[in-house]
């Protein structure tokens, strides 16, 4: 019950948030006729009108506020419009401007489900020319993992998405099984819509959360019992206490101490994904790419082809395919970033079956229950689109 009412008032201020929105906008095309009424009477008048308004603002508001204050908006407005947390001291000359993005909207049909068919394969496409200069160079482009999109290392230079700690890795991983996910989609936060976002924001501010500063655990903590505190007015439990904890861990694969904004904009955007929008909704996000391999990934556990896989085998895929690579994992031949046939060598092969099942609890092996092709969509879909920014952080932490 606890969970329905958290969805229910997630949905209702989310369509708070969008009359608002809708207010917002009408309110900005109504201010042109107004300047025009201003306009029309004398200089004179028009000034001293300005000057009685700016001198109560002032004195409503008080002392000025510190420089701080205008930089914590411009990161709201930057994270409002999708472009991140970028710092201010970053020199951009010579550099291209990078393209404005407009976040999606939703569909009437977003909520029916969608045909993905498991015999039926996908042909996996790249465009042939570079997303930014629009230039064909053949094998000098790096391929995103998750979308069709395709650069030039230096094009990502000049825009600033590709500095010098991150072309090295670049450069091994574009052509591997790894693979490397564009700017696009490495930031799942642009998976929100304009009234999710709103949201989101909403939250992060009632929570005194500060864009671009890295969190603690005891900040992290703090964040998730006040976000629970204010969903279902009560203290959040041990039990999800001590799962926001693992969580945080698997925010911090380094052991730093803390987590990087990047990485907990993504999870708090992925949760907030899971809470408003149904599975249905969730599947229309996944690219031919990530469908194709979920796809390899179902058909090497469904080892007698009957269409079923159990419970077990599912959860394993969850833990190992649809979520972040280690550094130590790097050689495994299975992950959420491969596509074709199944190596031999690999963790889903005949051989090396037995392997697999010590990932998971005896208990656990012992579940029963058959999963099919879109029951096994449904219950990884999350974290498939997790899976997609390129820090080794898992966004979303498998439950045990």
């Amino acid at each position: 019950m606890g969970v329905l009412m958290s969805r229910r008032q997630t949905v209702e201020r989310v369509q708070k948030v969008s009359l608002a929105v809708s207010a917002f906008k009408d309110g900005l095309r109504e201010q042109p006729s107004t300047r025009r009424r201003a306009e029309a009477g004398t200089a004179r008048q028009g000034t001293l009108e300005q000057e009685v308004q700016e001198g109560e603002e002032e004195a409503l508001a008080g002392p000025s506020q510190p420089e701080e204050s205008s930089a914590s908006k411009a990161a709201w407005e930057r994270l409002r419009d999708g472009r991140g947390v970028e710092p201010e001291e970053f020199e951009r000359a010579n550099r291209f401007t990078p393209p404005a993005f407009i976040r999606p909207k939703r569909e009437l049909h977003d909520d029916e489900p969608p045909d993905i068919s498991l015999e039926q394969r996908e042909q996996i496409l790249n465009d042939e020319m570079c997303e930014i200069c629009e230039v064909w160079t053949a094998e000098s482009l790096f391929p995103c993992r998750i979308c069709h999109r395709v650069y030039h290392d230096g094009c990502l230079r000049r825009m600033g998405y590709l500095q010098k700690d991150s072309a090295v890795e670049v450069t091994e991983t574009a052509h591997t099984e790894t693979g490397w996910s564009c700017y696009y989609c490495d930031n799942l936060n642009l998976l929100l819509t304009e009234e999710e976002m709103y949201s989101l924001m909403e939250t992060l501010r009632n929570c005194k959360i500060i864009p671009g500063v890295c969190l603690t655990l005891d900040d992290f903590l703090h964040y998730k019992h006040q976000v629970h505190k204010q969903q279902f007015e009560r203290t959040m439990p041990e039990a999800q206490e001590e799962q926001a904890a693992l969580q945080f861990n698997a925010l911090d694969p380094d052991k730093k101490g803390h987590i990087e904004w990047q990485d907990f904009l993504s999870h708090e955007s992925i949760q907030l994904l899971q809470k408003i929008r149904p599975q249905n909704a969730l599947l229309r996000l996944l690219t031919p790419k990530e469908r194709e391999r979920a796809r390899a990934a179902f058909l090497a556990l469904d080892q007698d082809n009957d269409g079923f896989i159990e419970e077990g085998e599912c959860r394993q895929a969850r833990h190992t395919w649809f979520r972040k690579h280690q550094k130590e994992m790097l050689s495994c031949n299975v992950s959420i970033s491969h596509v074709g046939p199944i190596s031999e060598g690999s963790p889903t092969s005949n051989r090396n079956g037995k392997s697999l099942e010590k990932i998971l609890p005896a208990t656990k092996q012992e579940e029963t229950r058959n999963i099919d092709w879109p029951g096994f969509l449904r219950e990884n879909v999350a974290y498939i689109l997790a899976a997609r920014p390129n820090s080794a952080a898992l966004h979303l932490q498998p439950l045990a």
